[in-house]
């Protein structure tokens, strides 16, 4: 007589599970059933699984939504798993009364703010909210205390630019169960920060430092100088061109775009704000990303100044440690007649964004269909991801492992 096989305990599960050979395997795991989701999005799990197994790319948001990577991308079978799990990439659950704009994703979580329109004057500290896209849960963040605010927002003397607040989800920390939002306040004279933890429910003050201090010492060479000091006390970084990358537990900003050669740099771990060069030559306006290159290293792309009638390449430069020279790797030609620009960065990807010139069809406009690429750090090597427009930020198998593995207040 056939008898009924026993269950398999879930220990002897996870360490099957372990075993399997690629995240994206894990992904289709997960969306098998509710006891298999509930194991693999368990904390000390995925901390297990992440030191085994590198994360990749699987989907960008841009205005109209969620885009899976599409074949022939290697992700592109994790990519419809996570497309089918029901998450929730319209914020559909998240409070109506008023719209949210996403600032940042990490680690399956997703920062939005409250968008305010076309509010002459929006406030400088606006409503946010951490949530889950997949469990379909959020936790809104209490507003800054008015003692705190006030601390950044009143001045003795009048100013010629108004603070504005960067937040920033930070990474998670061996304690997975809670979240870290970091408030940069970019003010004409200093730099502040204020985090919230959502173990504590409160936002408390951290750094804090002057652009004088920040700068003093380096030495204006010019307009299109690697690094300048500042002629008075006020902001030397133009916030229209200022763009933030994430490696190594730092947070950057660069303005390329500005053609500015120098790096702003937090490091979370510290909560400390320094300053720390580019490389010196040949970095065109068409973006940067700053990448974790592996064993500690600090890697960046750019596409370099092309030359009259030359073909623009997209270089790769390592740095081995804080402080230390950059080196080149390597350069990958990119090919004529099309435009090309680094749009947005992960921790270990990119995406690039290529397109024809636009032009004339008889009497109509044809604007260019814009092609993204990633480019795996480790690999090295562009691959097609999709046609889409506008990006606001890359999701990869990291998120997609952590989401569930926060416990959400109920709102």
């Amino acid at each position: 007589m056939a008898t009924e096989l026993p269950e398999i305990p879930g220990h002897l599960l996870a360490e099957i599970f372990l075993r399997l050979p690629a995240p994206e395997d894990l992904a289709r795991t997960s969306a098998a059933c509710v006891a298999f989701r509930r194991l693999v999005t368990d904390g000390p799990f995925l901390r297990r699984f992440r030191r085994l197994h590198a994360p990749s790319l699987l989907a960008f948001l841009d205005l109209e939504g969620f885009h899976p990577a599409l074949p022939p991308h290697p992700s592109a079978p994790a990519a419809a798993a996570l497309a089918g799990a029901g998450a929730d990439f319209t914020f559909s659950f998240l409070p109506p009364h008023c719209a949210w704009i996403i600032q940042e994703i990490r680690d399956g979580r997703v920062l939005l703010a409250r968008d305010h329109g076309e509010d002459e004057r929006p406030p400088v500290f606006k409503e946010l909210v951490v949530c889950d896209p997949l469990h379909r849960r959020y936790v809104t963040l209490p507003p800054l205390p008015s003692t705190l605010a006030d601390s950044v927002l009143l001045h003795p003397a009048p100013v010629t630019r108004m603070p504005w607040c960067e937040p920033c989800l930070a990474p998670l920390g061996e304690d997975d169960t809670a979240f870290t939002v970091i408030c940069v306040v970019h003010c004409e004279t200093k730099l502040a920060t204020f985090v919230f933890s959502s173990a504590t429910g409160q936002w408390l003050p951290s750094a804090s430092k002057g652009w004088s201090e920040l700068f003093r010492g380096r030495r204006e060479s010019g307009a299109d100088a690697s690094v300048r000091e500042p002629t008075s006390s006020n902001s030397p970084l133009d916030p229209t061109f200022l763009r933030r990358h994430y490696a190594y537990g730092c947070f950057y900003w660069e303005s390329t775009m500005a053609k500015r050669k120098d790096l702003l740099v937090l490091d979370t771990r510290t909560m400390e704000f320094s300053i720390t060069d580019l490389p010196s030559k040949g970095w065109g306006t068409l973006g940067v990303a700053i990448l974790e290159a592996g064993g500690g290293e600090l890697g960046l792309f750019g596409i370099r100044d092309q030359p009259a009638g030359g073909k623009p390449d997209l270089c790769y430069t390592v740095r081995e440690s804080k402080g230390g020279q950059w080196q080149m790797v390597r350069t990958i030609a990119l090919g004529s007649g099309c435009l090309h620009y680094i749009k947005a960065s992960t921790e270990r990807y990119f995406l690039l964004v290529s397109a024809d010139a636009p032009r004339w069809l008889g009497s109509s406009f044809k604007m260019p269909d814009l092609e993204y690429f990633s480019m795996d750090v480790k690999e090295l090597q562009l691959q097609r991801v999709r046609r889409s427009r506008d990006l606001i930020s890359i999701v990869n198998s990291k998120q997609l492992f952590s989401f569930g593995s926060v416990e959400f207040s109920q709102n």
